[in-house]
């Protein structure tokens, strides 16, 4: 066992319309696919807890829709990035999960 650590990494940026930067909204490493994916569950809630209901849908069905939840695990452990994009109608919202060696 060589004692390196596999880093996961996290991120969620809001990406207002009409500006030219983002807004990072957190960055969170971890050492497993399933950690990451609860930081992405944990980054959504709070997001679409700042959305009106409308735009804060999609993300509510895909807290609970266990096959793509599956699917991120499935992408995560085998090397594949897993990004969920909310949006309304002013700003787009991006989450990301990435193992190592995979770039956004």
């Amino acid at each position: 066992m060589s004692g390196r650590t596999t880093t996961y990494t996290c991120r969620a940026a809001a990406y207002p319309l009409y500006e030219t930067s983002s807004i990072n909204l957190g960055s969170h490493q971890t050492t497993s696919p399933r950690l990451a994916l609860r930081w992405l569950r944990e980054r959504t809630g709070h997001v679409i807890d700042q959305l009106d209901t409308a735009y804060a849908q999609p993300g509510r069905h895909w807290l609970t829709d266990e096959p793509e939840l599956e699917r991120v695990l499935a992408y995560l452990t085998t090397g594949t990035a897993y990004q969920l994009t909310l949006h309304d109608e002013s700003t787009r919202y991006v989450l990301v999960a990435y193992p190592p060696g995979a770039h956004t």
